[in-house]
Order: structure tokens, then sequence, then C-alpha cells
């Protein structure tokens, strides 16, 4: 009997396998994944030493803790095709955005399943990833998500009526912050730096400030007053920030996004 089992093969599923792999929390001969694309079961097979199939049904039937990592739009149709393999054994873990878990509830009935929603730096080993349980999870299957998403990552846990909060600043959050340094950097080959060497410095400083306020306690504003000196070239910078209003942009960009994600929810 496999360990885990993931359904979907993709990019995130293989971020995850390999952090699980890594942190020790099971032996890649313990990881079972299926895929229509065989071409990427192989890849996943030779790079990671896993169990591959093509059968959803048989991931179901090898291992009791089933991951989803299939695209939105066809998980109900997956979970419809493999349900009668379910049992309350089983513990569901997704991460298909705007997909419920009432939604999945309803076609798996009362089995253990728990939300997540990660971000694209788990490919990097830095996602964040916030864990939500459903109406039949118990405090021991929401641990065993956050002890497979905190291998890729920071990891929290969260009640689900916040979880298109948490999509507009976590999930979607990596493209602003993509934007934003990118910004930054042609912003400074404008003024004369070539581009690649104004990139690295945008992204390093975008990482080592966020690293600032992760790891010092210090909170955000006292951080800004630890750079600024008054008069000097910060506190130029800040003004132009403050005068144009960026904090109502960021405000009015994460509304619009996490209205977004209630109404794809919805659908």
């Amino acid at each position: 009997m496999n360990k885990i089992g993931f359904i979907g093969g993709g990019k995130m599923a293989s971020a995850i396998m390999k952090g699980i792999i890594n942190s020790k929390w099971c032996e890649k001969s313990e990881i079972i994944v299926s895929d229509r694309n065989e071409e990427a079961l192989n890849n996943l097979h030779v790079n990671y030493g896993v169990n591959i199939t093509t059968d959803n049904a048989e991931v179901v039937k090898n291992a009791k803790i089933i991951l989803f990592a299939v695209k939105p739009f066809v998980l109900r149709d997956v979970l419809s095709e493999i349900k009668s393999f379910i049992t309350k054994e089983h513990v569901i873990l997704s991460i298909a955005a705007g997909i419920s878990i009432g939604t999945i509830e309803e076609i798996v009935g009362d089995v253990p399943v728990v939300r997540i929603m990660p971000n694209t730096p788990a490919l990097v080993n830095e996602g964040m990833s916030a864990v939500c349980r459903g109406t039949y999870a118990k405090e021991e299957h929401s641990k065993i998500a956050l002890e497979i998403f905190s291998s890729v990552g920071k990891v929290i846990e969260s009640e689900e009526k916040y979880i298109d909060i948490i999509t507009a600043i976590s999930g979607s959050g990596p493209a602003f912050y993509y934007y934003m340094i990118d910004e930054i950097a042609k912003a400074g080959e404008k003024l004369g730096l070539d581009y690649q060497t104004c990139l690295k410095l945008s992204a390093q400083t975008a990482f080592g400030s966020a690293k600032m306020i992760m790891e010092s306690g210090v909170n955000p504003e006292q951080l800004i007053i630890n750079v600024t000196t008054p008069g000097g070239c910060t506190a130029v910078g800040n003004d132009v920030l403050k005068d144009n209003k960026v904090s109502e942009i960021l405000e009015e960009t994460i509304k619009k996004t996490m209205q977004k994600a209630y109404e794809l929810g919805k659908k």
C-alpha cells in the first residue's frame, strides 16, 4: 500500500512530490501518481522513482491519502469517475482553485476532505499554502496537509470562508510581485543601467525585504522607518508612492482579485 497518491502529475504535483521526498515525509516507493500524459508520467518515474499509472482508480485503490492536482474544470468529472472506490478511510486533499469543499463532499460523501491553496513559488521550495479542513476532516487530517505543504514552503491553517482573500493575496500574489519587481527593473534600465543587472538588484532586494519581515519580527511600518532618513533619498521615493495613491491601487487589486475568486467558486 502506497502512503500517498497523486491524481494529476503536473508542475505543482511534481514540486510537492520532490518536497515530501526530500523532507523524508515518505519514501519515493510510497508514492503513486496517475496522469493521462504518459510522457509526463515517465518523466516523474525517471526523475523521482515514484510509481505511475494512467488509471485514476488504481491510485485510489493503492493509497489512503489522495491529492488531487488536476485542473479545476475536470475535478468534478474525475471525482465522479472514482467515487465508488473512495471510502471513509481515505483522506482527500485538493489544490483545485475555485472548487469548494462542499462541492467535493457532495460527490464523495462523508469522507475527510482538506482543501489547500498553494502558490507557484512552491516550485522553488518557497511556497505559501493555506490549509482548510472540511466537514468530516479532523485535526489529524489537516495535520497531514500541513506536513506535506510545509515541505515546499510556509503553510498556515485557515477557514474556508477566507479562501478568496487568501487566493488574492498569496495565490495570485506572485504575479503582482513579479510585475512590481519587473517594473522597478525597467525603471532602472530607462535611467541607464542594463536590464539584467536591474532585475537582479530588484529581485534580490524584494527577496531580502520579505525575509526581513518574516525573520526579524519587526512590522513593515517600522522597517520603512528604519530605512528612511528624513529628507533623504528613500523619503522622496516614499512620497511619490503616497502621492500616487499606490496603497489604494494595491487595495483595489486585491479586492478585485478576491471578487473574481468568489465568482469562479460559485460556478
